[in-house]
């Protein structure tokens, strides 16, 4: 893991996938699109994409990273309130089951993992997941789902305390007390 996380614009530009922890302060009634609308707990999540279009991961990634006004996938509605916190990448070909589904399945598998909202991220899944998103109450819990679900299938940043780039992208957000 790198010890400084690589800004948006140093991402790669090729095709893959990806997944990122986003932490929630408090906890959030949102209402996210077709889906309806869903009480988030504070807490930390994890989202898991494709980026397979125009920019590859560099663009996918980034435009969550940096956070958009405008809400086009369902975790921009979550994104609006929370802070990207960690995230991880593969440029490497899907296998049978995408990497996406790969990690959601085994992230939704961890001890004390919960589906905040059936559906979320996973509209055009074909693995037939129930969700792309995965909440967590505890860091701990995040980290080891995610290391777990990942097993060096990517590149990965944990943010350390008083890393630049997790101050950038922090929007001011204090991190949950675990």
């Amino acid at each position: 893991m790198p010890l400084t996380c690589p800004p948006p614009d140093a991402l790669p530009t090729l095709p893959g996938a990806y997944w990122l922890v986003l932490t929630l302060p408090h906890p959030a009634r949102l209402r996210v699109g077709r889906l309806g609308e869903a009480l988030f707990p504070r807490g930390f999540y994890l989202y898991t994409g494709s980026a397979h279009g125009p920019g590859g991961v560099r663009a996918r990634l980034g435009r969550h990273l940096r956070g958009s006004p405008h809400r086009r996938w369902h975790i921009d509605f979550l994104r609006a309130v929370a802070a990207p916190l960690a995230w991880g990448w593969t440029t490497a070909p899907d296998p049978a089951l995408p990497w996406e589904c790969r990690w959601a399945q085994a992230l939704a598998a961890s001890p004390g993992a919960f589906i905040p909202l059936a559906g979320f991220g996973a509209s055009d899944c074909r693995a037939h997941c129930p969700a792309h998103l995965v909440g967590f109450l505890s860091l701990a819990a995040a980290q080891h789902a995610a290391t777990a679900a990942t097993r060096g299938t990517m590149e990965a940043c944990w943010p350390q305390p008083g890393d630049p780039a997790a101050r950038s992208l922090s929007n001011n957000f204090s991190e949950p007390s675990c």
